[in-house]
């Protein structure tokens, strides 16, 4: 093998290595001048017409003689004869050629010149020109022959260097994808286990900002007329989320009136953002992405991303990715708001189911015995004898009686003077023996800290409440719907939790079919809010057993009995 094919052959080598279209160019420009000798090389790109050039790399000519020139040649003159005819052209005096078009004012003397066609996968890419070989008259044919080599493998590298980016272009849309899909699996997973939105919506906000590496995310929920700022991640302004903006002329508006998203390089959303939005309560923001939450049509908000962290700008993939995030994440916002709307609705009925049975007891009970008093005393006053009177006097004395027996029964069931003033222990004794009244046979083991001096202060009132309004829901359950003989009630104090368990041998129910009325509903609520858990074992003829885990949260001062004014007061 000679010395100029070796030559050519290690320049290939080296062309080939690279992966980068862009420095694939730019190495066949410097590899040509050397390989030929020529004191300036350029590569002309033809457009997509393939009629001019789009494109005009230079090797040899420095920057403030670039700027001489001017204007970059578009292919008239000698290199518009390579575009019409793509084949090698040699010249010894370019000048001389008929077509030549002359240099522009400033540009450096050329006159031997050698070019050849540059073909990618069989089509045109564009061409290689050389000029003013350097000690020589003119460019040899060996010149034109190394030339023309180089070209080829230009092509085979430029072929291969594209091949690479769109596979390059591909994993990344792939990885996006990837991305996008694990943090749609994620909002799913948090619609199976979380219902709580503020917890949604952290996690939202987290995913959504690391999907398109965004300097900062802010969640929008439309509220009326207003934006609540619900959940932000990334680089926010102190004291933005819980903050609330008038939706009217914001960027937000706009996205939801016209349920698409919308960029902060427009004009007139650039002004939203400044004088309305977030941009007035102080994210500074050089780009953004407004993307509209929706869900079966109807509008929850918007996500706000800010500033693509790699490039400043995020690309159209990336509003894509964005787009399909927030489609999921809406699902989330809507799911968990049609929970918390479900339990509100089922505190406003488990209320309503209350007031219901309150009035059913006063009529059934307290009123119809007022009436009946009424009658006996009317009787007796248009008889007039002294002992119908006496003994209607006698009568309506029992009646009385059992009326009031009936009024304090109900306000101890509203709320028993002995939880406020004696404590949860005494409370759940006393409302035992009640019920051990109405024919239920009650095994107790109670243990707590506080009434058996192991704790100096009392649980919190919400706490006891909580533990009261478990057993006595169990317990009224088990005597008017379970019929029940014999329970048992353990309320057991622990290091950090109380447990209360109430078991009875009733006719059992379905848990999951049963949510009438105060009961499950209003036990599970106290549970929860108190941050405990509830479950409920029962079936039809196997009784049920309520048990409940409740943290231990004690007041911030000691409480007796003699404390009982001050307790009440609270």
């Amino acid at each position: 093998m000679d010395q100029p094919t070796r030559a050519v052959l290690d320049v290939a080598r080296s062309v080939l290595e690279e992966l980068d279209v862009e420095l694939v160019l730019k190495r066949v420009l410097e590899s040509a001048r050397s390989l030929t000798g020529a004191s300036y090389a350029a590569l002309g790109v033809l457009d997509r017409s393939q009629t001019q050039l789009g494109r005009f790399l230079t090797v040899g000519v420095d920057e403030p003689t670039r700027r001489l020139i001017g204007p970059l040649p578009t292919g008239r003159g000698v290199l518009g004869e390579l575009i019409r005819h793509p084949t090698p052209l040699r010249l010894a005096d370019v000048g001389c050629h008929p077509h030549s078009y002359g240099f522009p004012v400033g540009h450096p003397p050329m006159k031997t010149f050698l070019g050849v066609p540059v073909l990618v996968a069989g089509q045109v890419f564009g061409n290689l020109y050389l000029t003013e070989k350097q000690g020589e008259l003119e460019f040899s044919a060996e010149d034109q022959e190394a030339a023309s080599l180089l070209a080829e493998f230009a092509g085979v590298a430029i072929d291969h260097a594209r091949r690479y980016s769109r596979v390059e272009a591909r994993r990344t849309e792939l990885e996006h994808t990837v991305s996008a899909l694990d943090a749609t699996i994620q909002i799913a997973r948090a619609l199976g286990g979380e219902t709580d939105l503020g917890a949604i919506l952290e996690l939202v906000a987290k995913r959504g900002r690391a999907l398109v590496s965004a300097r900062a995310l802010v969640i929008e929920l439309q509220r009326g007329e207003e934006l609540e700022l619900a959940a932000g991640a990334g680089d926010l302004p102190p004291d933005l989320v819980g903050r609330r903006v008038d939706l009217k002329d914001t960027v937000a508006s706009v996205a939801l009136r016209a349920r698409q998203s919308q960029h902060l390089s427009d004009a007139q959303n650039r002004a939203r953002f400044e004088q309305h939005g977030l941009g007035h309560l102080g994210l500074e923001a050089k780009q953004g992405l407004v993307v509209p939450l929706m869900f079966r049509d109807h509008a929850y908000g918007v996500l706000v991303a800010v500033d693509q962290l790699e490039t400043g700008t995020f690309s159209a993939e990336e509003q894509r990715l964005l787009e399909a995030f927030a489609a999921s994440a809406a699902t989330a916002v809507a799911t968990a708001q049609s929970a918390a709307d479900e339990r509100r609705l089922q505190r406003l009925a488990a209320a309503e189911a209350e007031r219901t049975r309150w009035a059913r007891e006063l009529h059934d009970d307290t009123l119809q015995g007022l009436g009946v008093l009424r009658l006996t005393l009317a009787a007796a006053q248009r008889d007039g004898r002294p002992e119908a009177i006496a003994a209607a006097l006698e009568q309506a004395l029992e009646q009385l009686g059992s009326d009031i027996s009936s009024l304090r029964a109900l306000i101890t069931d509203l709320r028993p003077a002995a939880l406020d003033q004696l404590g949860i222990e005494a409370a759940v004794m006393a409302l035992i023996d009640r019920v051990k009244g109405l024919g239920l046979d009650i095994d107790v083991s109670v243990d707590m800290a506080y009434e058996h001096g192991r704790a100096s202060t009392r649980y919190i009132s919400e706490l006891e409440t909580a533990v009261y309004r478990i057993v006595q829901e169990a317990l009224t359950n088990a005597t008017k719907h379970g019929r029940a003989k014999r329970a048992v009630v353990e309320i057991h104090e622990g290091e950090r939790s109380v447990r209360v368990m109430v078991r009875d041998d009733g006719q059992g129910f379905d848990p999951i079919q049963d949510s009438s009325g105060f009961g499950l509903p209003g036990m599970r609520e106290r549970a929860e809010l108190l941050g405990g858990t509830l479950s409920i074992e029962s079936a039809a003829g196997q009784g049920t057993t309520v048990s409940a885990l409740l943290p231990v949260h004690r007041r911030s001062r000691t409480y007796g009995p003699a404390r009982a004014a001050s307790d009440r007061a609270r």
